[in-house]
């Protein structure tokens, strides 16, 4: 006979601390198990993430720039990853947070386009109907308690109307000439906001280009998850073209004057 109350009503694991001594919270759980119990489980929290993306309006269409960073907690660990993809031939959907979630919701667009593409009706989606099609996946995910966590930016161009809107893992959407996500939201933003807003129709594209890695250089230099390596995708009534990776070339020699950096304390 088992005399300790604590194994009453479970079966004895004679591995494992025989006698009961362990309390109980940490004793070791011997109910059998079935090897797809641990299948389902909800992200708590994101694991590997990628930080901002920026996009704005220009003359001729969007132009969006994410770098090339996923960090795993506070390390730099995968330095090749893109956070900009194609979604058809007229939007571009980037993507910061999560980057396993985002790698789940490619899949999705990505059956999206093939069931558009197959159903031989002679239209294509439009960048409006692509995020309204998002902010739908997100608050349902969000109303299950089990959210994508991600930022996402959509932009494109149809029928010779730009498009540029936002997205988040709770559903929350809105639109403007200028937008950013993550960190990007409160260093870029005002920048952005400064150099583009009044001059969407007047914008050139090479003047949006000098925009957009002016933005990502104070990224690099105040986000401590982001990298000097990142993409530009442009979207015009031509298509989608999303650039190789890019450097930016940096200086910090500013930093002798900072008070607390090196020998300079006062």
């Amino acid at each position: 006979m088992d005399h300790f109350p604590t194994n009453w009503g479970r079966p004895r694991n004679d591995a494992f601390d025989a006698y009961g001594t362990h309390p109980i919270h940490q004793r070791p759980v011997n109910t059998p198990k079935d090897a797809f119990d641990a299948g389902v489980q909800h992200t708590q929290q994101p694991i590997v993430t990628g930080t901002s993306v920026l996009g704005l309006k220009f003359k001729d269409g969007i132009m969006m720039a994410a770098d090339n960073l996923a960090s795993y907690g506070s390390l730099a660990r995968f330095k090749d990853i893109q956070r900009l993809q194609a979604v058809g031939t007229n939007t571009v959907v980037g993507a910061g947070g999560d980057m396993s979630d985002f790698q789940y919701i490619q899949r999705m667009l990505d059956e999206l386009v093939v069931n558009e593409f197959t159903s031989q009706d002679g239209h294509t989606l439009s960048p409006a109907e692509i995020h309204e099609y998002l902010a739908q996946v997100m608050y349902a995910r969000r109303t299950k308690m089990n959210p994508l966590w991600n930022s996402l930016l959509v932009g494109g161009v149809k029928d010779g109307e730009r498009f540029l809107a936002y997205v988040d893992l709770l559903g929350t959407t809105y639109s403007a000439s200028t937008l950013a996500t993550g960190y990007g939201s409160m260093l870029a933003q005002p920048l952005l906001r400064k150099a583009v807003e009044g001059r969407e129709d007047t914008l050139t594209e090479e003047e949006a280009r000098q925009i957009i890695e002016e933005c990502m250089r104070v990224l690099f230099y105040r986000d401590a998850r982001s990298l000097d390596k990142y993409q530009v995708a442009t979207i015009t009534a031509e298509g989608v073209t999303i650039s190789d990776t890019q450097y930016l070339k940096t200086s910090w020699s500013f930093a002798e004057g900072i008070r607390g950096y090196g020998a300079q304390t006062q």
